[in-house]
């Protein structure tokens, strides 16, 4: 059993590794802002889970967390999420991204903490320069939410060279599953075909990407938790391939038979003029190697998965 505190916690990925983690013994540390139902309810059933309310930019909040809980270890998933909110809040996703993460890491330093993983982003590299990347390829980010992923992963980098920390960094791409909050791609079109609502985007099929289940997320946090030496310091918790959203819409109306939904060819935009940079699949090679990560979830099993889920959310609140 390992301490863990999880910042971020109220959020898609950290409620599902908060859960995750109290629901195999460790004793956890959940902190956000909000408390939501998937907190409260992981919290009624886990005595080993610990509920805290806080801001990530403040430094009393952060310090009096970390001097409480004592961690082995700190998942830091606190953060604004993705482009689009990072264009609309470019003055926030620096302070927030950036500024909480360096109270996260002095306050580790002061206190004498060691293990921080972290939560990055595909977006750190920019445009890919191939269909299949490395952790090797060049980061070159643009917009302010991949910058401001790269930034955490390079000051980390300085508190493992000048106070001896072990900062791991978790390089995912578009997360999906039940209760993602974002309206995205697949969520959108299912949400739709299951609501007999008829959808339809002018372009965007050829646009491909890394779609990662929420599941093979959780899976790879909770196997770089485990590993007790590193030889590496980032690792892509994918799948390594990257479907078109031409054929993710395609099997949508598959699993969904009648669903009456349509993509056209072309690039895909964020909305607002924000276009996507060129993407493709993450190679998992080194995460498979190193950690023993192998995703359970393609894309047709992890859509499958979440067109169930989400029948049965439906269903519980017609």
């Amino acid at each position: 059993m390992s301490r863990i505190v999880v910042t971020g916690a109220n959020g898609f990925l950290g409620s599902a590794v908060v859960a995750a983690l109290a629901a195999r013994g460790d004793e956890v540390t959940a902190f956000d802002m909000a408390q939501g139902p998937a907190l409260q309810a992981a919290a009624a059933r886990f005595p080993n889970l610990r509920l805290v309310s806080g801001e990530i930019t403040e430094w009393q909040h952060v310090v009096e967390l970390l001097r409480r809980a004592e961690p082995d270890a700190v998942v830091h998933l606190a953060a604004i999420v993705g482009v689009v909110n990072s264009m609309a809040a470019p003055f926030a996703t620096m302070r927030v991204n950036i500024g909480g993460a360096l109270n996260v890491l002095e306050a580790m330093r002061l206190l004498g903490l060691k293990r921080f993983v972290n939560m990055s982003s595909e977006e750190i590299y920019g445009d890919f320069e191939s269909a299949r990347i490395t952790e090797d390829h060049p980061c070159r980010p643009v917009m302010p939410y991949g910058i401001s992923k790269f930034a955490v992963e390079q000051l980390a980098r300085d508190y493992v060279r000048l106070h001896g920390m072990e900062c791991i960094h978790l390089r995912t791409c578009w997360v999906y599953g039940p209760g993602l909050p974002r309206p995205r791609i697949p969520k959108t079109f299912i949400d739709a075909a299951l609501k007999g609502e008829p959808l339809h985007m002018a372009s965007g099929g050829d646009f491909r990407v890394d779609q990662v289940y929420i599941g093979d997320l959780v899976a790879g946090v909770l196997a770089v938790l485990d590993k007790t030496d590193h030889r590496f310091d980032a690792y892509h918790i994918a799948t390594g391939a990257s479907p078109s959203l031409r054929e993710i819409v395609e099997i949508v109306k598959e699993l969904v038979p009648g669903a009456d939904l349509s993509i056209g060819p072309g690039p895909y935009d964020f909305g607002r003029g924000i276009a996507t940079v060129r993407k493709g699949a993450l190679d998992v090679s080194r995460a498979r190697a190193e950690l023993g990560y192998v995703p359970k979830y393609d894309i047709r099993a992890g859509i499958a998965a979440n067109v169930e889920a989400t029948r049965r959310a439906l269903a519980a609140t017609a």
